[in-house]
């Protein structure tokens, strides 16, 4: 975590509107976005997506509403995670339009953006989403815990990972992942220059396919912001698994083992390790881990 040396002049370049990945991969001739890179410009851009979602409140209702048609149509289901959560400009609208209350969460790698996604919800009077910290290569989620795990170009900067993201996302599902991602194989010449360029995704759906994956549904997504950048909708229905937790879904992100919340942060007896939590967001990345052996010590 290099990079993070660099916050004060970052701030300064943000202000002036420079392009932070641009910036932070010409440090070391980057030609990938890399984990840091990205979760610094993330966190530098909180605020920015509620604004857009109240200045485009109508596109963000069309969005919402066709994803809602896609996800209601898959059958039962009692519990949902967007990745990539964001300022949960799509999970809020979102949970407003499922046909049934379920258990919601939603996971980002920078707090700056889901302190924001906390005072939007309020503003949709949603008090029952669990937001949290974590990364979506390394989910601090059980396995097969949650029945339906969805992405909203949140896979998008991880150009040469498909395979790493779409195995985890899988791992964590327990019926099906929904993946709205840059559909590189439906773009112009043009947007997928704008892709690689980008160091966007490219093989998403190829992935998919090579890993032998249950693809039900693939085609362009009837809702986009950005003809150079059409989003893709992908569906892939897990095989019947055995669901390990419907309570408790958090795990350390080191060892995969349950989490267990006590007062201001959370614990694994297993990996013996603690994640604090910072204005009621869980910081479960695994360099947020506190070693504690005796954390369950009485004295």
């Amino acid at each position: 975590m290099e990079k993070i040396k660099l916050l004060k002049k970052i701030e300064e370049l943000y202000r002036n509107k420079v392009n932070i990945i641009e910036y932070l991969k010409s440090l070391n001739a980057e030609k990938a976005n890399d984990l840091e890179s990205i979760l610094i410009s993330y966190d530098f851009q909180a605020g920015s997506y509620t604004k857009n979602a109240e200045i485009n409140s109508e596109y963000i209702n069309q969005y919402t509403g066709s994803l809602a048609n896609v996800i209601n149509n898959l059958g039962d289901f009692n519990s949902i995670m967007e990745v990539g959560v964001g300022e949960a400009t799509t999970l809020g609208n979102l949970l407003k339009k499922l046909s049934k209350k379920v258990n919601a969460y939603g996971f980002d790698i920078s707090w700056s953006r889901l302190y924001y996604a906390t005072q939007y919800l309020k503003k949709l009077q949603i008090s029952d989403c669990n937001l949290f910290i974590g990364d979506l290569f390394n989910c601090p989620v059980l396995d097969n815990s949650i029945d339906i795990v969805y992405t909203s170009h949140s896979i998008e900067p991880n150009g040469g990972k498909e395979k790493e993201a779409l195995v985890e996302l899988y791992r964590i599902s327990s019926k099906y992942l929904v993946l709205l991602e840059p559909a590189y194989d439906f773009a112009s010449e043009e947007g997928k220059a704008r892709m690689n360029k980008n160091g966007y995704i490219t093989k998403l759906y190829e992935t998919a396919k090579e890993l032998n994956f249950n693809i039900i549904e693939h085609r362009l997504f009837n809702v986009c912001s950005n003809p150079l950048n059409p989003t893709g909708l992908t569906i892939i229905k897990k095989e019947e698994t055995e669901i390990s937790s419907k309570e408790n879904v958090f795990a350390c992100p080191v060892t995969k083992t349950p989490l267990l919340k006590h007062e201001d942060s959370y614990y694994s007896k297993e990996s013996l390790l603690a994640y604090p939590i910072i204005k009621e967001i869980p910081c479960l990345l695994s360099q947020n881990a506190i070693i504690a052996t005796h954390f369950m010590d009485k004295f």
